[in-house]
């Protein structure tokens, strides 16, 4: 089996430069700009933290959270909606179980005036990383299942399409 599925690898690795090869000067371009592109989201994330989970401060408001939040659920998925006043988070109440995404429940709700949902790159980049900034200025990210999912079209002011996404906080 590792053997097929390594030979699958390299097919598709020849497979995609078979394409560049034979690709015109435009896609070249193209691909090479979205390339840049892509390392420089990459280095931003880095740079401003968001590869981690939350800022790193224990006794700020996120860390509070988060230690609030693991009592509660220690399920890595999410659902995060957003509301006028509020953020909602809910989860299944535990990490490993057949089916638990089937019983999510509310995890816990946060009230506007205490955090918001921010796109920290405000649409340079097309990324699938959020945060939620609590007032005293520490943090969480919240990783999205697609790039532009109905939390990045709600936070840029965009209209909703009406279905909810499950996220991530990593």
């Amino acid at each position: 089996m590792l053997c097929v599925i390594t030979l699958l690898s390299l097919l598709s690795d020849g497979e995609e430069a078979l394409k560049r090869m034979l690709s015109t000067t435009g896609e070249q371009e193209r691909h090479r700009a979205a390339k840049l592109d892509e390392k420089r989201r990459d280095e931003a994330i880095v740079d401003l933290g968001l590869d981690k989970t939350f800022d790193g401060d224990w006794n700020g408001a996120a860390g509070q959270f988060l230690l609030r939040w693991y009592s509660r659920s220690s399920h890595h998925n999410r659902l995060l909606v957003l509301a006028q006043d509020h953020i909602v988070l809910a989860a299944p109440p535990k990490r490993v179980a057949i089916r638990q995404e089937a019983r999510i429940q509310v995890a816990t709700v946060i009230p506007a005036a205490e955090a918001v949902v921010e796109d920290p790159f405000a649409g340079q980049y097309t990324s699938d990383r959020l945060r939620i900034r609590f007032n005293d200025g520490s943090w969480l990210a919240v990783v999205t299942e697609e790039s532009d999912s109905e939390v990045h079209r709600h936070v840029a002011g965009r209209p909703r399409t009406g279905s909810h996404r499950r996220t991530s906080a990593d």
